[in-house]
């Protein structure tokens, strides 16, 4: 059987760290597959507001993600800080591809818990249409 590899780009953008929460533990007592995606959307969210951005009006336009991957590599736990490092690539007319790695700090050791990669396609929800990736988004993708 095939498995997912998620190629990371070496350039970090931003870096969030958000802690796990009770609610993201499931019945095997670590972080649940959904979480995890929960867990990357508050990342975006968290670099898109370092610029006074959300998925709804960024220059004017929104986000929609058109593709999601997750690699899983390790555990998570109750009591977490997940901190993860956000990158992106492949900026094409009105899509980019954001790239995320997943860490948890314990006993002074960065255990890395997932790869994670989501297609972000720009859109215009007034007008129900996909639209260019604003010049400014793609100098802030770009770094």
């Amino acid at each position: 059987m095939a498995r997912i590899k998620i190629d990371i780009p070496e350039k970090v953008m931003a870096t969030c760290v958000i802690p796990v929460r009770i609610a993201d533990i499931n019945y095997g007592n670590h972080v649940g597959n959904d979480a995890f995606v929960s867990i990357i959307h508050e990342a975006r969210m968290m670099w898109l507001k370092q610029y006074g951005y959300t998925e709804l009006n960024m220059e004017g336009m929104g986000l929609i993600m058109s593709d999601l991957a997750i690699e899983f590599k390790n555990e998570s736990f109750y009591g977490d800080l997940i901190e993860v490092k956000l990158s992106a690539r492949e900026i094409s007319r009105v899509a980019f591809e954001l790239y995320y790695r997943l860490f948890a700090k314990r006993n002074d050791e960065h255990i890395l818990l997932a790869n994670a990669k989501t297609g972000m396609v720009c859109y215009d929800y007034d007008a129900k249409k996909v639209i260019a990736v604003p010049e400014k988004l793609k100098a802030i993708l770009a770094g």
